[in-house]
């Protein structure tokens, strides 16, 4: 079965049909038949999305037993410092209940091209990207989490999952995955 990974663009849902949205679908990515999202990025997220028709796939990196590890790079308001740092990596509340443990650290801004449309930007507000590592999939996760230590989310890119990165994989392209992949993936 045909296993893909897309660069998923800023904008476009991660599903095929329209829903009634200014957002494109997957549908005009030019992507090979019969492959669906595994999980979902929202359309004002981008980055790793993976599509199969594979349900045993599906199931182990979808299903909560087995933790599968989602790395985000995240653009932030403001300079997080460690106590927020580690309040995302304790796990906070969103929703009614407690995220997982996660990893939290800042990094240095990746190398991505701008997204389009831009991120707001405020002269007297700064910015910082940091990577957060989940071992869940909660509507709008990170942007929570986020949002509960104080740094509301600017940017929010899947730049791995499992072992699997989005490495130099433009955006809006797609490649099918080989054997090596699939076990990156599943790492």
């Amino acid at each position: 079965m045909t296993t893909i990974a897309l660069h998923k663009p800023y904008g476009v849902l991660s599903q095929y049909t329209p829903d009634g949205s200014p957002n494109r679908t997957l549908a005009e990515l030019g992507l090979p038949p019969a492959v669906w999202p595994v999980g979902r990025l929202d359309a004002d997220s981008e980055g790793l999305l993976i599509l199969t028709a594979d349900k045993r796939l599906i199931d182990r990196l979808m299903s909560p037993r087995h933790a599968h590890r989602k790395t985000y790079w995240v653009q932030v308001e403001r300079i997080p410092d460690d106590a927020a740092l580690h309040a995302l990596a304790a796990g906070v509340e969103i929703s009614g209940g407690r995220t997982r443990p996660a990893q939290a650290r800042r990094i240095d801004p990746p190398a991505l091209p701008p997204r389009d449309p831009p991120i707001r930007y405020r002269k007297s507000v700064p910015d910082c990207w940091i990577e957060l590592t989940i071992t869940e999939g909660r509507n709008r996760q990170v942007r929570k989490m986020t949002a509960a230590v104080g740094h509301p989310t600017l940017r929010l890119v899947r730049a791995a999952i499992g072992d699997y990165a989005l490495g130099d994989l433009a955006r809006g392209a797609h490649r099918v995955l080989d054997a090596g992949d699939l076990a990156r993936l599943l790492a």
